[in-house]
């Protein structure tokens, strides 16, 4: 079959019409969303039941899963069960895996099962080296081919997805809302085109709004549809590192970038790889991750890589180089041979490409980690 069956559809919109509820269960001492959501269906109703308010109301009174798959298509939002062979196979490990992804996006969704999909996550509130790393490993990925999942929320989130979109490749924002939602606001217009050209997903149905609980919730779907997690800023403790834990429990990698020792955003990801998670400085070492050094496949991913982001022109190398050297547009112009509006139109190629970014004062320097 294709879609959701009747059954899962129905337990998806349960789940979305009691989050209010799962909201309130779980400012209770001892519980916690992953026991809820693996109950079968009266044994959620009834866990989340208010027995104080007398007789208990029936949720989805006249459920119409017709009526709702037309509303779905109106909305753009398509829904995949378990019983869809589109249904990733490798969500299916979480104990709680969601009966529905309901999906909006013009992505390929048989990429959305791909296998060797990275999961690239971080802190809200960056410095602009994670924000140079979480765009060229975004860029990297997409540049190898590989499906970048991530969770469309301010700072190394969408680092990440403006980096793979740059490479035309495959993002997958998972959202802790429905589909439909642009959660935050303010990255609207990053969710638009995720949703153009890529796929934004999530367990609740359309409309619904975010709750507490749903944002770690998400996190385990991130974590269930990647091959390895990687995290490249987070302070400790951190929503990003809870995508590790489930990353961890379902037996994949996890990974880090390191950053400086006295940074507060860095000690999450320092500490992790204390703990062990593999040392990630761009897109080949995440590659060797993915793939293994020798392998014919990781050598093809990165052969792939390296291709989208060589530089064969002659000026163009020069301009790096006199980048790197730390020139102002003067030196810059003299050590690659150009005047300087060609120098700038260069540049600009090399900001496009991910291997030079523009400073507050109008310069230009290297990218911290090269696509």
């Amino acid at each position: 079959m294709t879609g959701a069956c009747d059954s899962c559809l129905r337990r998806g919109y349960l789940v979305g019409q009691l989050a209010a509820r799962i909201a309130a269960m779980l400012d209770r001492p001892g519980k916690r969303v992953g026991a809820l959501l693996s109950l079968s269906e009266d044994e959620l109703i009834e866990a989340v039941s208010d027995r104080s308010a007398g007789v208990p109301d029936i949720p989805l009174r006249g459920f119409d899963a017709c009526r709702e798959r037309a509303e779905m298509a109106d909305r753009g939002v398509r829904a995949l069960c378990r019983h869809d062979g589109r249904y990733p196979p490798q969500l299916l490990q979480l104990q709680d895996a969601p009966a529905v992804l309901f999906v909006s996006g013009h992505g390929d969704l048989d990429l959305l099962a791909h296998d060797s999909s990275v999961a690239l996550v971080g802190t809200r509130r960056p410095s602009p080296y994670g924000r140079e790393v979480a765009q060229g490993l975004g860029r990297g990925m997409a540049a190898a081919g590989v499906p970048v999942v991530s969770g469309l929320a301010l700072g190394i989130d969408a680092e990440v997805h403006r980096g793979c979109l740059a490479a035309d490749g495959l993002a997958v924002a998972v959202l802790a809302c429905g589909p439909d939602v642009p959660y935050p606001r303010t990255n609207r217009r990053l969710y638009d085109r995720v949703r153009e050209r890529g796929l934004v997903v999530s367990e609740l149905p359309p409309g619904q709004r975010p709750y507490r609980w749903s944002f770690p919730a998400r996190n385990r779907i991130m974590a269930g549809l990647a091959r390895i997690t990687v995290v490249v800023e987070a302070a400790d403790p951190s929503g990003s590192l809870i995508t590790t834990q489930f990353a961890t429990q379902l037996g994949r990698g996890v990974g880090a970038v390191p950053g400086q020792v006295t940074s507060r955003v860095a000690a999450g990801t320092n500490n992790l790889l204390k703990d062990g998670a593999a040392l990630v400085t761009g897109s080949q070492d995440l590659l060797d991750e993915l793939f293994g050094s020798e392998s014919d496949e990781g050598r093809a991913a990165r052969a792939q890589a390296a291709a989208a982001v060589a530089i064969d022109d002659p000026v163009q190398l020069r301009l790096l180089e006199a980048v790197e050297a730390s020139l102002g547009i003067d030196g810059i112009c003299a050590h690659a041979g150009v005047p300087v509006r060609e120098a700038r139109a260069g540049l600009s190629r090399l900001e496009r490409s991910g291997h030079v970014r523009r400073d507050p004062l109008g310069g230009y320097r290297r990218t911290a980690v090269p696509c």
